[in-house]
């Protein structure tokens, strides 16, 4: 049965989206049977996986809608293994279609369970809000991984953040656990960025992943090429850390590995 990962902070501009794309692809090179899904309506996970976002058919919006079924919004990209549900602007409205629906916080659980046990892993890529889309990923997810960029407000905001998975373990998902936190953004020339590590492992009783990712202009490139880091510059320190990452990823858990 695959595991499901949500990669979710409301924080705009963390990594979360370069997250998504490297993870999903260097999970997928290391062998594991991916679907990613693009819940925010930004739909650049979308474009950053090669998918032309505003002639897809078939999207996250209209599975969530209930107008197509799961099967039909998956598109196979051109990495191996590596399977997408698409997003793109359309999605914004789906917050306003959903009132008055009954257990909409399940809406995407309900579709994603005729599927995991196809892939080992389902990425999910939320939008930077705490709104119902979020939800629905929670709601779906095992497991929330939050991506924190390496500055000085990185822990603002993640209170609200741990808040609200708690609440969704509560009340929607009691089977949900944090994934942890990834460092990103890592600038190793300022002492900026070194003070932000050890605060926040001083601060937050998370799981925090050894991998750190670097600030690096090959990272920053490669989406607007529709490529991910290991495919667009394989040898790159970035492509380096996503697959550290990835292995990461794949043995939580595991003591020896620790």
């Amino acid at each position: 049965m695959g595991r499901i990962i949500a990669i979710a902070n409301q924080k705009g501009g963390v990594g979360k989206t370069t997250t998504a794309i490297n993870l999903s692809a260097c999970l997928a090179e290391a062998g594991q049977r991916v679907l990613t899904i693009d819940v925010d309506p930004q739909g650049n996970t979308t474009s950053g996986l090669g998918i032309d976002k505003n002639s897809v058919e078939n999207t996250i919006y209209e599975l969530i809608l209930g107008e197509i079924e799961i099967q039909d919004a998956i598109i196979e990209t051109e990495f191996e293994r590596l399977s997408i549900i698409a997003s793109n602007v359309n999605l914004a409205a789906a917050e306003i279609e959903l009132i008055g629906i009954n257990e909409k916080e399940y809406i995407l659980k309900r579709a994603v369970e005729q599927v995991r046990d196809n892939y080992d892993f389902v990425i999910i890529d939320c939008p930077p809000s705490l709104n119902m889309l979020t939800i629905n990923a929670m709601t779906t997810a095992d497991t929330v991984l939050v991506p924190i960029q390496c500055e000085y407000y990185a822990l603002e905001g993640l209170s609200q953040l741990l808040h609200t998975v708690n609440l969704v373990k509560q009340r929607l998902n009691p089977e949900l656990e944090m994934e942890g936190v990834v460092f990103t953004m890592y600038d190793a020339r300022t002492n900026l960025s070194l003070q932000v590590v050890e605060n926040v492992k001083s601060n937050l009783h998370q799981t925090i992943y050894k991998t750190i990712i670097p600030r690096n202009i090959r990272l920053a490139e490669a989406p607007s090429h529709g490529l991910p880091i290991n495919i667009y510059d394989s040898k790159s320190t970035g492509a380096e850390s996503y697959r550290l990452l990835a292995e990461e990823v794949i043995h939580r858990g595991e003591e020896e590995w620790q």
